[in-house]
């Protein structure tokens, strides 16, 4: 048994300000010496960005879809270790999880497989006595425990003492109310917040705000005692080595490339590549012009390579660099932006030319958990690997023989009603899909040893 005081913050739907509470609460804890660890449920990269950097540990995902409800409650007790408190910041309302499927990847969902608290965050911007009814309706439906309720947007005092009063009617506590800031906005564009790293200093002072904002209109007292409610959660830390073959005395390099235009991954996959025998080093492609010395693999995560189109492509002897790794048969892993950057273009630009297609930005948002088979042996998977992905973007890539990617002529992956998707074409696999590796571990260890072998 362990226990790890935690709480999840949740909201109606989205838009209401999880993001912000989560955000600030974590700032406010850690200026307050408090070690806090933060997560957030579904397949967000950029909001655990921000969190990363009020906690000053790494942002976390809890997402059942992806790795399955056994692991959530291992993989929140090795990412909250040596923390004193954990919040938990929820994806979209409380109660909407994947099309379909009831409530599984909800937030609901991940507060009762950690049997922890709620707090509500809710938009009373446009809102009287009415949230009563509301509130009641959260609480009344599933069977989260919802402990409070803590309001964004407030408009006045009358308008919080008009809240306040409609809450405690169905006897619920308002924890507090957080007022019109604009000091705490961060911008948007075509897939959400622009992340963290490619704003540090703004982000920074952002969060800084964020800080002083809920320290000043959250009962932070009333919060850490609603966390320490949670029981002891019977589950041992996830183990990135577990069921992985001894490392070999070789240690082989895989770069994993990261910086401001490459920022979606999650931290369990560098630490499955180091539990496999990889020894792991970053690569920035806006900053490194060469792989590191003895590189035997690559692995690309996503972001937007569509925002530094003209700067990766400038960086012409990094291209070159990746175009020989592949030509020499090296294992190389791209999902989403890393499948744009390995294209011969991007918008027009010259990226690294490993694979036969042109990218480009468009209209349309693809969006959506993937069930996936993969349909040719390659360096991340066997031929006939089932998986879970979410796919998650704005651009399209053209081969440029014109002709739709098929099992014969090496597509990764094919999902229901789809046409194939993606590319498995000597040691290069590449692909739109997101995964989250912790859910099928056998892929790092499938790469290095790949790697090892190259």
């Amino acid at each position: 048994m362990v226990s790890i005081p935690r709480v999840v913050i949740g909201a109606p739907a989205s838009g209401h300000g999880k993001t912000t509470v989560a955000t600030g609460l974590l700032a406010a804890f850690a200026r307050r010496g408090v070690p806090v660890a933060p997560f957030k449920i579904g397949p967000d990269y950029i909001d655990p960005g921000y969190h990363a950097l009020a906690a000053g540990r790494p942002g976390r995902n809890l997402d059942p879809v992806l790795v399955g409800p056994s692991l959530i409650g291992p993989l929140f007790t090795h990412g909250a270790a040596g923390a004193s408190l954990a919040v938990i910041e929820g994806v979209m309302g409380l109660y909407d999880g994947r099309t379909g499927a009831g409530d599984l990847g909800s937030t609901a969902h991940v507060a009762a497989l950690l049997d922890a608290p709620v707090i509500l965050v809710v938009d009373a911007a446009a809102q009287g006595r009415s949230i009563a009814a509301l509130v009641h309706g959260f609480r009344s439906f599933g069977s989260v425990r919802l402990a409070g309720v803590i309001l964004n947007r407030v408009g006045s005092p009358r308008h919080e003492a008009i809240l306040r009063e409609a809450c405690e009617e169905v006897g619920t506590p308002v924890l507090g109310a957080l007022r019109r800031a604009d000091a705490v906005a961060a911008p948007s564009r075509h897939l959400g917040l622009v992340p963290a790293a490619e704003r540090r200093a703004e982000a920074r002072e952002s969060v800084d705000a964020l800080a002083a904002l809920v320290s000043a209109s959250v009962d932070l007292a009333e919060v850490e005692a609603i966390a320490r409610s949670a029981p002891p959660l019977d589950s041992a830390p996830w183990d990135p080595s577990a069921g992985v073959p001894p490392p070999t005395r070789t240690r082989p390099v895989v770069a994993v490339v990261g910086g401001p235009a490459f920022t979606f991954s999650y931290a369990e996959t560098t630490e499955l590549l180091s539990a496999a025998g990889a020894s792991v080093v970053t690569v920035d492609p806006l900053r490194d012009e060469k792989l590191p010395p003895s590189t035997s693999a690559l692995v690309v995560g996503g972001g937007f390579p569509e925002v530094y189109a003209a700067e990766l492509s400038a960086n012409e002897p990094l291209r070159q660099s990746v175009a020989a790794l592949a030509a020499a048969g090296a294992p190389i892993v791209a999902e989403c932006a890393g499948l744009l950057w390995l294209c011969r273009t991007l918008d027009g630009a010259p990226m690294c030319g490993v694979l036969d297609a042109d990218a480009a930005m468009t209209p349309t948002l693809t969006l959506g958990y993937r069930d996936a088979v993969a349909l040719s042996d390659s360096p991340l998977a066997a031929a006939g690997t089932r998986v879970t992905g979410h796919e998650f973007h704005r651009t399209v890539v053209h081969p440029r023989s014109g002709l739709l990617l098929s099992p014969a002529a090496g597509a990764a992956w094919q999902w229901r009603g789809d046409d194939p998707e993606g590319f498995a074409v000597g040691g290069v696999h590449a692909s739109y899909l997101h995964l989250h590796w912790a859910g099928a571990p056998g892929l790092a260890n499938r790469l290095v040893t790949a790697a090892a072998g190259h």
